[in-house]
């Protein structure tokens, strides 16, 4: 029998995805939450073997719980569900060791198959999805360039960004004008969500 926790804040959806994963006779989904903090004191307390996890959701996000799931109870193995299917998400996913990263329109047997697959020690991504991600390449911003706009897609204005870097605040214009160059943006918050889709953030 495969122990499932499942993550999701929209109650008709979560209810509706216990339903379809308690009909197969060898899975049992035995906790559920709708909010991200939870997810990781759910996962002590029931020893799931899997965790299905909204991408977006209340508290910390499916991917920063996934993390944390990964470095504490590493037999819980972790499939990401997600509306949006932005390379970004995934080069995350990727980095945090989920074990499977699905689109939620996917077909309801995808998703037990994915469960089945992950439980048994497999990976399972939406193949469209992968793609994209490794058309996308890799970042041509420079370290600096990519700590600037980290802290300019956080609010920080650009005399914050100087305190925190150390830096002057003409340098870190000329970062940031650089960065929105670099990427064709048309200004810096355009470059921000660039490089957040991109999964470069």
């Amino acid at each position: 029998m495969v122990r499932v926790l499942l993550a999701e804040d929209m109650l008709i959806l979560r209810r509706a995805l216990v339903s379809l994963l308690e009909l197969e006779p060898d899975i049992e989904v035995v906790a559920e939450t709708d909010n991200g903090d939870q997810v990781l004191p759910l996962a002590r307390e029931y020893r799931p073997d899997v965790a299905v996890l909204d991408i977006d959701m209340p508290g910390i996000d499916g991917i920063r719980a996934a993390a944390l799931l990964h470095r504490e109870l590493p037999a819980c193995r972790t499939v990401i569900l997600t509306t949006l299917g932005q390379p970004g998400n995934l080069r995350r996913a990727m980095e945090a060791k989920v074990s499977g990263f699905l689109l939620k329109d996917t077909d309801p047997a995808r998703l037990s198959a994915a469960v089945r697959e992950v439980a048994a020690g497999g990976r399972v991504v939406d193949p469209e999805l992968a793609l994209t991600a490794l058309q996308t390449g890799d970042s041509p911003l420079s370290e600096r360039e990519t700590e600037v706009l980290r802290l300019a897609s956080q609010g920080e204005d650009v005399p914050e960004i100087a305190r925190a870097l150390f830096l002057s605040a003409g340098t870190v214009r000329n970062y940031l004008t650089t960065a929105v160059t670099k990427l064709s943006a048309r200004n810096r918050m355009d470059a921000v969500r660039i490089a957040r889709d991109a999964g470069w953030l």
